[in-house]
């Protein structure tokens, strides 16, 4: 096949950033004779660990830094003089060290903290190791003080983030942000370290985000990055991204039993393998763990669920040589379960199933995914560092649903099932340079990769899980193939600039089983550029805007009907905004933005048709708020307003179905340093339109959640508790039209998953 014109410029792209990052990184002069270098590493007193995130920064100056994921920092340019050095951190007591560095010295340092009790007063809003992560402080706090007890927990830590079940627990959730019904993640990008978890060309959706794979309590670390201004993230990265990352070794082993409502029960078992004694694969710092999860639950629906899930996870992490360290990782995963669906309001109205009942009883289904990565970091001369990464994930899916119950077949029903059977395989590598340009401190990244999706995709007719016909059934074969340059400079001391350019091109090709015509093969590029600017006002006070182009791709199976239709849909955002201290307890983060998105091309994976969106525009502002008001007692509160809009359709049919117009998230949370802790925590979301004319709407809840717990260090006991107030609210909704079994017609209203009732959960945990 001859290549496309937009391949061969493509390819040109790629080979001109390469040859780009390679002259650049090769022509960053030596440091300036006048200024000197201050360089090294903190590390945790009591382990030894390398720390992340902590500021490091000369007292009463502008600018600073932090250290990075292998607990590194790096003071470039800094004047001769004398200097008050300070480390400081959340959860760790601040370090204070004079130093006089002479003109063309580079000094080392290597730091050890000790951990503290929780102070916002620690917290910084320097400018992070990674300038784009502007809700670095923010993530930092929240981890450290919300409760996470299960997997979507980890995703209500993006602020602004919800989500919403319709599968008894065992699909991916629907995701909204920023204005967003990102369904199940097309417009949000997530990975765990650096596995990526949408699913490209997916059976049930494009970008279909399934994160039950992660026990909770293996992570460690959350990086969040919202709107497309990351040259690191490509496919799906329009309203945001999130990094998630397992620890790299435990504090103590761990045997968790956890009881509830509605035949809840859970076990986790979590070992350290190795302890501070052994080796494994070298005599330098090593760690090993293993950990498992199992879940089960009848739900609070009619119908039992019988829902069950395994989790295991091993992970290892070595420093093999000086310069070099491994960190290898298997996991596997597999669930399955019986689901109620969505109902129709009227079926309720009518007493025909309760508000926990279901229409078609045979829903549910059963996946699995099986990961495994190698990631080996080489630290190179002249403060480089490259990264490569290698990963497998084996997946399965079969789902069964019905939306429409008898509307087009009225006799056996509307039930659909669909399933997905693939392997994924990934390469990525990062080379990271520290250099200096027209005498400032300039960071460089080159990145590249590539990830090759093959996978069986069917769309089938079913009744009570018995296939009765194919709708679309086939093989996908789809590769991404990405380089980027990412060039953070110091313009000043105060004033830092981070400039970017992405280029991605996919490869699709897909064979139907039994329709030529539905088969063939399409070549599609895109280019995104990026601009920010970060300015340091005072200590406290951090400005910045951004600007950036994404894209999210679309599912394999309509690019190739309609090669020509835009299949990689440009998005276009930007933001102001500031991360600032008005009090040495509180911490603010405040940003206006506006995304707008081109002419989209939607595969529908539960009807196997395509639908064309039109274009979007959205607008917004967040506002966060975290507050230390004592000691042990903390305040956080999340508000976001989104207004978007189709921008093909007349005034007054031109809502975006389902896009949350306003949220919020908060409470107060008791921590204290050993012993009791609890939380009490709320979640808003308004009433918003269901379809486009808003004659269906969505409707808004308000709920309120605990959780408490007791911690030696020994054991911990525990409680949770969801929907205190018992209240009658919709988790996923949607305007469907749908028919029920002896009706004449269909209806178009509102179909609903029931929120959970009042659910009380116990645990208990023995550290060994």
């Amino acid at each position: 096949m001859k290549p496309s014109s937009t391949t061969c410029r493509l390819g040109l792209l790629l080979r001109q950033a390469l040859i780009a990052g390679l002259l650049l990184c090769g022509a960053q002069a030596s440091w300036a004779q006048g200024t000197a270098t201050l360089r090294g590493a903190v590390t945790d007193s009591l382990s030894g660990q390398p720390l992340p995130g902590l500021s490091v920064a000369f007292e009463a100056q502008p600018g600073g830094t932090a250290t990075d994921a292998r607990g590194q920092f790096r003071l470039s340019g800094v004047a001769a003089g004398s200097y008050m050095l300070r480390v400081s951190g959340l959860g760790y007591r601040s370090q204070r060290l004079p130093l006089t560095l002479a003109a063309g010295e580079t000094r080392t340092l290597n730091l050890a903290v000790p951990t503290a009790a929780l102070s916002l007063a620690e917290v910084t809003v320097r400018q992070p190791q990674d300038p784009n992560q502007s809700l670095a402080a923010i993530s930092g706090i929240d981890q450290a003080l919300r409760p996470v007890n299960s997997a979507q927990d980890l995703l209500r830590l993006v602020p602004g983030l919800f989500i919403a079940q319709h599968a008894g627990g065992g699909k991916a959730e629907q995701i909204f942000l920023r204005g967003f019904d990102v369904d199940h993640g097309t417009d949000f990008a997530v990975s765990i370290d650096g596995l990526p978890v949408n699913m490209v060309s997916h059976a049930h959706g494009q970008g279909y985000a399934d994160f039950h794979f992660v026990i909770p309590e293996t992570v460690e670390q959350l990086r969040v990055y919202k709107g497309p201004y990351t040259a690191r993230f490509g496919d799906f990265a329009t309203a945001g991204a999130g990094e998630f990352t397992t620890k790299t070794r435990l504090d103590h082993s761990q045997v968790k039993l956890e009881l509830g409502r509605f035949d809840t029960r859970r076990a986790l078992v979590m070992l350290d393998l190795l302890g501070n004694e052994r080796h494994l694969l070298s005599k330098k710092p090593e760690s090993a763990y293993l950990a498992a999860e199992y879940n089960f639950t009848n739900s609070y629906f009619d119908q039992a669920q019988h829902f069950k899930r395994f989790n295991g996870l091993g992970k290892y992490t070595g420093q093999l040589t000086d310069n070099t360290s491994l960190t290898l990782l298997g996991s596997h995963f597999t669930s399955n379960w019986d689901a109620s669906g969505q109902v129709p309001e009227r079926a309720i109205e009518a007493g025909l199933i309760s508000r926990f009942g279901s229409i078609d009883p045979s829903e549910g289904g059963r996946t699995s995914r099986s990961n495994a990565s190698a990631i080996l970091t080489t630290v190179l001369p002249h403060d480089a560092v490259l990264r490569q990464q290698a990963y497998y994930s084996r997946y399965r899916f079969n789902l069964f649903s019905n939306f429409t119950f008898f509307k087009e077949n009225p006799e056996q029903g509307d039930a659909i099932q669909q399933s997905d059977d693939r392997h994924i395989v990934g390469y990525t590598g990062t080379y990271d340079r520290e250099g200096q340009l027209a005498g400032r401190a300039l960071h460089s990244t080159f990145g590249l990769g590539t990830r090759i999706d093959a996978t069986d995709v069917a769309l089938l007719n079913a009744v009570q899980r018995s296939v009765t016909d194919t709708v679309i059934t086939g093989r996908v074969n789809q590769q991404n193939l990405h380089a980027y340059l990412d060039e953070t400079l110091a313009l000043t001391e105060r004033l830092t600039l981070n400039a970017a350019l992405r280029a991605d091109l996919f490869l699709y090709r897909f064979r139907e089983d039994r329709n030529p015509e539905l088969s063939g093969r399409a070549t599609a590029g895109r280019v995104s550029p990026k601009l920010n600017l970060y300015y340091q006002l005072t200590p406290a006070v951090q400005l910045f805007a951004r600007s950036g182009f994404g894209f999210h791709s679309n599912d394999a199976r309509g690019v190739v009907r309609d090669p020509g239709a835009n299949v990689l849909p440009r998005a276009l955002g930007y933001e102001l905004g500031s991360t600032f201290k008005p009090l040495p307890n509180l911490v603010v983060n405040a940003a206006l933005w506006a995304l707008h998105l081109q002419n989209e091309l939607v595969y529908v994976g539960d009807e196997g048709t395509t639908e064309n969106a039109g274009r979007t525009r959205r607008v917004g502002a967040d506002l966060a708020f975290r507050y230390q008001l004592s000691r042990a007692v903390f305040a956080d509160v999340d508000l976001n307003y989104n207004h978007g809009r189709l921008q093909d359709a007349p005034d007054g049919e031109n809502f975006i179905p389902l896009a949350p117009r306003f949220t919020s998230t908060g409470g107060l949370t008791l921590k204290q340093p050993g012993g009791l802790c609890a939380s009490l925590r709320y979640r808003h979301i308004d009433t918003r339109p269901a379809n486009e004319d808003g004659s269906i709407e969505a409707k808004g809840y308000f709920l309120l959640d605990a959780v408490l717990s007791y911690t030696t260090g020994r054991f911990q006991v525990g409680a949770t508790a969801e929907n205190l107030l018992n209240v009658k609210w919709n988790e996923a909704q949607f305007a469907t039209d749908s028919q029920l079994r002896g009706e004449a017609s269909s209806v178009d209203e509102l179909h609903f998953t029931p929120g959970t009732p009042f659910y009380f959960k116990l645990n208990a945990s023995v550290f060994f």
